[in-house]
């Protein structure tokens, strides 16, 4: 194993990494002196960064997140090089938008698939690299669709209530083993995720964060000491439906997801 790195620079694993907030979070942490691995189905994008940032700063690699073996070769990989896993960045993540019976039952599957057998692979396969870091850190791009579930967004703000769940049990498992598990939740953000889509949640909310705006987020979550703070909203709207969320009774957190979405 090459630890040539481990002594010098803290190391992030991204997937998702090619564009949107996957590229600013590794831009960002590179930036700031990290050493930055991605994974991604996108080779045109992520040969892109590779050119911009430089092999010395950043290591690309194909990886399917719904499939685990490809997850565990590719940390494989990251980790010979690297010697540690300071942080994991779980983003790769689609959504779909509309009625749920408008849409066929094989793109809901495949949504479920990607943004929550992904997330799950990356947890399990992650461990042990991250339980020989001291101080690590995993962070899951979760959403403000899952403080309450959202109209023409319903598998999407399903997958991401898992997201939220595996979240908050971790952070309290793993806690004992050094390891600190928390989630990101923006409101949209102005990514190839939204074009095209059709939710009235969105048009109603507007794009107002930009992918940069989150990579500011997922670096002040990774620098955070201790377990204590699970949740990071992204952005004043995010931050307001997620501090009025816990203190309404169901009833108005209804009527105020039904506003958004209809």
């Amino acid at each position: 194993m090459n630890n040539s790195l481990s002594a010098t620079k803290p190391c992030i694993f991204i997937s998702g990494g090619a564009a949107g907030i996957g590229r600013a979070t590794a831009r960002l942490f590179a930036q700031r002196g990290w050493f930055v691995g991605i994974g991604d189905i996108d080779d045109k994008n992520m040969a892109a960064l590779q050119a911009e940032l430089g092999p010395d700063v950043l290591m690309t690699q194909r990886l399917d997140v719904t499939d685990a073996d490809n997850w565990s070769r590719v940390l494989e990989a990251f980790c010979a090089r690297t010697g540690k896993l300071d942080v994991l960045v779980n983003n790769a993540g689609i959504m779909l938008t509309g009625p749920l019976e408008q849409t066929p039952l094989a793109r809901h599957n495949k949504q479920l698939d990607i943004n929550i057998r992904g997330v799950l692979n990356g947890c399990h396969t992650a461990h042990p690299y991250l339980a020989k870091t001291p101080n690590a850190c995993v962070i899951n791009l979760a959403s403000s669709a899952a403080f309450y579930g959202q109209a023409s967004l319903a598998t999407y703000s399903a997958s991401k209530f898992f997201v939220k769940g595996l979240t908050e049990a971790l952070n309290i498992e793993w806690q004992d083993q050094d390891i600190r598990v928390r989630d990101i939740m923006p409101l949209f953000v102005q990514t190839g995720m939204v074009q095209g889509a059709d939710a009235p949640s969105l048009r109603r909310l507007g794009v107002k964060l930009e992918p940069e705006d989150v990579a500011k987020v997922i670096w002040r979550a990774s620098q955070h000491p201790g377990c204590g703070k699970v949740h990071w909203p992204v952005g004043f709207q995010a931050n307001y439906l997620y501090k009025t969320a816990g203190f309404t009774p169901d009833w108005i957190n209804r009527a105020v997801a039904r506003w958004i979405a209809v």
